[in-house]
């Protein structure tokens, strides 16, 4: 609009004209040009360049992509970051000076997209606030605070057991189809009632399971306030491996502006296979298990980034939930064992126990969260204050009597609640709890309320809390909600509630006898 104004004034135009011949560079200009001395699977060798660094972006002629991930004295091993069809070996290479950048913003949220923010969903072009680079610094300690804030997953046994916290690495781990993904997709959905943002991140998985879990969080969660970043089998390795970091930088964007976000990487266990493809195709030197010896570092520098910030910082979290795979149930072996070790606790997954109906298929011996109660709601640890060791008891007695029947009484109640604890553990999916739910079905088991009902027809009691607990104990569900603490008179009031609830459950007397 200005330049048409200009041109109609000889004056303006000549005035116009002489700055920009003022500001216009003038004399040689280097360019650095490398070439293609192979290419193949996605990785190319490229001679020349002496200047670019590590994680540069490349350009290539025909206008793709890929970066710098081996530097050698002579040669550059780059991962290309589409289809490699179109490069040949001779094509010219140029460094672009600049590291991998993905868009960020409020204009992601809502979307599905690759590794790139390019979209997948048709829903046009992204609005992206800004570019900024997947690679970046974890928060140093000073800037970190302690992680006291709870992030409530719906799911009774991860709440009750091991509480998470907003700013906490807490892995999920099991053999291949023991429910990962959909403790994951619970806690996404389960986010519906907080302000939480929440990066879905599907590295390597099968068209129709990452179909499910978008239709899951469509159908019961807030997907608008949810960004789906996918990297299918059949893309690229480099899209693959630039994939959980690209789903950090756009979970980062909300945290360092003072809100909580929630990342879940689906599954790290195919992230290090394509890191360990990448690695031998560029020449790496291979390590156990053929890994190359950086394969720590990488998912390390990955997870630290997930922190709960210090006020002075803006008080923001970031949450993640890694998911590995197992094989046959080996948590020793050498991803597992690195995440383990990373992570602030670990979700384990038991095939038996999926086997057996038991879902969410939870190993209670062996899964820990090493924040636990102090990030708990007070009402839900009050209630749970004993329920791991009531359940731990348990399942060894169970395991002895087995062998012959045990007529001592103390033992035979044991037993009873301990019953009635799994069976108020198991879940269906998509189907998290309210907290003042848990908390309602932890003070009816763990107060003796529920052993006046067979333990089968506690799925009844389940049923009368989530769609009647709010009309008979109003009061009570306020505090817990509002606060997550409840008071003498609220514990009274939810007891008496439960108790007439139980009551309509009761079986008559004679029944009770022939059930027993």
């Amino acid at each position: 609009m200005t330049e048409a104004v200009d041109a109609t004034s000889p004056d303006r135009w000549a005035d116009g004209a002489r700055r920009r011949i003022d500001t216009a560079m003038v004399g040689p200009r280097t360019r650095q040009i490398g070439r293609v001395e192979e290419i193949a699977d996605g990785i190319a060798m490229i001679s020349g360049l002496p200047d670019v660094r590590l994680d540069e972006l490349l350009s290539f002629e025909d206008g793709r992509y890929g970066f710098a991930q081996v530097l050698e004295e002579e040669r550059i091993g780059c991962v290309l970051l589409d289809d490699h069809s179109g490069v040949q070996a001779g094509d010219t290479v140029s460094g672009t000076g600049d590291v991998l950048r993905v868009p960020v913003g409020e204009g992601l949220l809502g979307r599905i997209v690759d590794p790139l923010g390019r979209p997948l969903d048709g829903k046009g072009p992204i609005a992206a606030a800004e570019l900024m680079p997947i690679e970046r610094p974890a928060p140093a300690i000073v800037e970190r605070d302690a992680v006291t804030r709870p992030v409530q997953t719906g799911i009774l046994v991860l709440d009750t057991l091991f509480a998470l916290g907003r700013g906490q690495r807490e892995l999920i781990i099991g053999d291949r189809a023991t429910g990962k993904t959909t403790i994951a997709i619970d806690a996404i959905i389960n986010q519906k009632t907080s302000d939480m943002i929440s990066v879905y991140v599907a590295v390597g998985q099968k068209s129709a399971s990452t179909r499910r879990a978008i239709d899951a969080i469509r159908a019961r969660g807030v997907p608008e306030r949810t960004i789906v970043v996918v990297a299918s089998p059949s893309a690229a390795p480099g899209l693959q491996w630039i994939a959980p970091f690209a789903g950090m930088t756009m979970a980062e964007y909300f945290r360092d502006r003072g809100r909580h976000a929630l990342v879940v990487f689906d599954d790290l266990s195919k992230h290090a296979a394509t890191h360990r493809e990448i690695a031998l195709l560029t020449r790496q030197s291979p390590g156990r298990e053929a890994y190359p010896g950086d394969v720590f570092y990488l998912h390390a520098r990955l997870l630290e980034r997930a922190a709960m910030l210090s006020s002075e910082m803006g008080g923001g979290s970031l949450t993640a939930l890694p998911i590995a795979e197992t094989d046959a149930g080996n948590l020793s072996a050498y991803i597992p064992t690195n995440l383990i070790s990373i992570t602030d606790g670990q979700i384990v997954l038991d095939t038996r126990l999926f086997n057996e109906g038991q879902k969410p298929a939870v190993d209670v011996g062996t899964s820990v969260s090493r924040v636990g109660g102090k990030t708990q709601a007070h009402a839900l640890r009050e209630a749970a204050e004993t329920i791991r060791l009531d359940y731990a008891q348990f399942l060894e007695l169970e395991m002895f009597t087995r062998f012959g029947g045990l007529a001592d009484a103390r033992v035979k109640a044991r037993l009873a609640r301990g019953a009635r604890i799994r069976a108020i553990l198991g879940q269906r999916p998509h189907r998290p709890f309210k907290l003042s739910e848990e908390v309602a079905l932890v003070v009816a088991v763990q107060s003796g309320l529920a052993d006046a009902l067979p333990v089968e027809r506690l799925v009844d009691l389940v049923q009368e809390i989530t769609t009647g607990l709010e009309r008979a104990a109003p009061e009570a569900v306020r505090q817990i909600e509002a606060n997550g603490a409840l008071d003498g008179p609220g514990r009274k009031v939810l007891q008496d509630a439960l108790a007439a609830m139980i009551a309509r459950l009761r079986p008559p007397a004679g029944e009770a006898r022939a059930n027993e």
